[in-house]
């Protein structure tokens, strides 16, 4: 087995076509189709079904494509860990974060990280949590600032928790909520914006509800954090949201949940079994720095705190 015949076996899954996935690998077609039939040899099992028009992967397809997408990350990784070694003046981190991690937490880690490090390329990955969580484990992201589920994280990972932080509810200044807590049984006759699938404020939400005994009356819902936080804006409805996102949003107002509120925990991750690239601790060192002096400067904002041990 070759890494070739591994990356020609990506482009055969990723296409579904054998004339493409050459194209893709600036390949004659007949030398890509005999390096997948040595490969096939080699494991003793088809890797395709081939039918006119239509490729599909077997069982044993299926069994190798994740195992072939981390080994191919893995190379990748690799080769960016050598280069890196002239000392951080080139490479390239890949982090992943959820929206409202993005526009609170990362924003000034990453402008810190770029002046002292202006050759590593940084590439941003916006998503849920869940969605983050299987980038990581496929190796297809060196970081990333997750929410931690309840049950735990996926042991595959390596996981240090930073932050605890208070949801609270979002109304608009135009048809405000009450500033005092309220229980969330008091939301239950507000229209919900909720978050599309895959949040884990969508997934915190319809427990919390869930746990009273109700459910959502939900006007709208599939939206990012951004398109939330503007429908709840002109009045369409209330949302769940972190506390921090709320920071310089005249148009909104912030109302706490009551006794036992909600909250969650923020956490970096990374693969468990490799260990980040140099160029991927250099922004870790970068983000708990970054942490470690907003909280001593008291600009987290309110319902936030830093976790024991998260930052020296």
């Amino acid at each position: 087995m070759t890494l070739q015949q591994l990356v020609y076996f990506l482009a055969v899954a990723e296409t579904r076509h054998f004339t493409r996935a050459a194209d893709q690998c600036h390949v004659a077609q007949p030398s890509l189709s005999k390096q997948i039939r040595a490969l096939e040899g080699e494991l003793g099992a088809a890797l395709f079904r081939r039918s006119r028009g239509n490729i599909t992967l077997t069982p044993a397809g299926e069994a190798l494509l994740p195992l072939a997408t981390r080994i191919t990350a893995d190379v990748d990784t690799a080769r960016r860990e050598v280069g890196e070694l002239v000392g951080l003046r080139r490479g390239r981190v890949q982090i992943g974060a959820t929206p409202s991690l993005c526009l609170t937490v990362l924003a000034p880690v990453l402008r810190r990280f770029h002046q002292s490090f202006p050759g590593i390329r940084l590439v941003v990955e916006e998503g849920g949590s869940q969605d983050l969580i299987r980038e990581l484990t496929q190796g297809r992201l060196d970081l990333a600032l997750i929410i931690t589920p309840p049950g735990g994280t996926d042991p595959a990972l390596s996981t240090t928790e930073l932050l605890r932080e208070e949801l609270v509810v979002a109304s608009s200044e135009a048809n405000p909520l009450p500033r005092h807590p309220l229980d969330v049984r008091a939301l239950a006759d507000h229209p919900m914006i909720m978050f599309r699938p895959g949040y884990d404020l969508r997934t915190v939400t319809l427990a919390a509800f869930r746990a009273a005994g109700l459910e959502p009356r939900m006007v709208v819902e599939g939206g990012e954090l951004d398109a939330v936080l503007r429908f709840v804006q002109v009045g369409l409805g209330v949302a769940i949201v972190p506390s921090m996102v709320l920071a310089d949003r005249p148009g909104l107002r912030r109302t706490p949940l009551a006794a036992p509120g909600l909250s969650r925990t923020v956490a970096l991750a990374h693969r468990g079994d490799t260990a980040p690239t140099h160029a991927a601790r250099a922004l870790r060192d970068t983000l708990l720095a970054v942490l470690a002096d907003t909280a001593a400067d008291g600009l987290l904002g309110p319902g936030v705190r830093v976790l024991d041990g998260a930052v020296d």
